[in-house]
């Protein structure tokens, strides 16, 4: 490895060390400035964490703070990353985890607002974006993101079902802990929260590219040498207002990597027509880089 790779890794390691600091820290804003104060349930193993202390203040007269229990529900889940995932992944999404704990125990608590509604929507937009960034640099936060990503590799499905009926049940917790309309907010928490992420991690979000264009080599060489995916070549089109000889080339990238077209495009054929349009759904093998 020369020094520009050493260089390169050590630069990814600080910035995903970096991320994972700065996740703990909008999720302990969320939790302590928003969720608690407002009674309202995060989503995933947060929300199992959460409702496990609300139980057992109720109920039981041994206590766990919801710190230690987000990272104690977390174990099984590092030991699953370690064995079917990778060393690298484990190790960050230990350090998002841990620092998450800390940082919950750590700050403050600041009751800005009792209001339930608020609380829900900007706790869900804090963590979401928290948990979109943490995405974005390649970490995991932990929980229900590591079965999904095994599950993906192992079946290639998602966890979808899975991941709405785990949240419907902490919805359901929250009626039967604070009353009913607390479900409600819980919700909106939740769909807040996922909007947020989808806004902020973008490799998730396909795009079909159409490429009209009447130098298809150059352009081809330019877009594979800058992103990994597979493109179809259509011969013989034909301009409609010159009659001139184009090519039309598709491919399907994701959102993050339209910067990344778009450099392709203009070194190749910036007189070219591009068309990019959202993919609903693709059937078929499409490349997500290992996390």
């Amino acid at each position: 490895m020369d020094d520009f790779q050493q260089l390169s890794k050590h630069h990814r390691d600080v910035v995903k060390a970096s991320t994972a600091f700065i996740y703990a820290i909008l999720v302990s804003i969320a939790m302590n400035f928003f969720w608690t104060p407002g009674h309202i349930y995060s989503s995933g193993i947060t929300g199992l964490a959460q409702l496990i202390n609300s139980l057992m203040t109720k109920f039981m007269p041994v206590q766990l703070s919801t710190a230690l229990l987000l990272f104690l529900l977390n174990v099984p889940m590092f030991v699953i990353a370690w064995r079917s995932i990778g060393r690298r992944f484990t190790v960050y999404t230990f350090l998002a985890v841990a620092l998450s704990s800390i940082m919950i125990k750590v700050i403050a608590p600041v009751e800005l607002t009792h209001d339930p509604i608020i609380c829900a929507i900007f706790g869900g937009a804090v963590n979401g974006f928290g948990t979109g960034t943490a995405l974005k640099s390649g970490i995991s936060t932990g929980g229900l993101d590591i079965i999904g990503i095994v599950l993906r590799r192992k079946t290639g499905r998602s966890i979808g079902t899975i991941n709405m009926a785990f949240n419907s049940l902490i919805v359901l917790a929250a009626g039967f802990v604070y009353g009913w309309p607390y479900a409600f907010y819980s919700a909106l928490g939740l769909l807040v929260n996922g909007r947020v992420i989808d806004m902020t991690y973008t490799r998730q979000q396909k795009m079909q590219v159409m490429i009209i264009t009447s130098r298809p080599k150059t352009v081809i060489d330019s877009v594979q040498n800058r992103i990994r995916r597979g493109v179809t070549i259509v011969h013989n089109a034909e301009g409609a207002y010159q009659h001139d000889d184009k090519t039309i080339l598709f491919t399907v990238i994701t959102r993050y990597e339209m910067p990344e077209l778009k450099a392709a495009m203009a070194e190749s054929d910036p007189h070219a027509f591009v068309s990019i349009s959202d993919t609903v759904k693709i059937l078929g093998h499409f490349y997500e880089p290992k996390p």
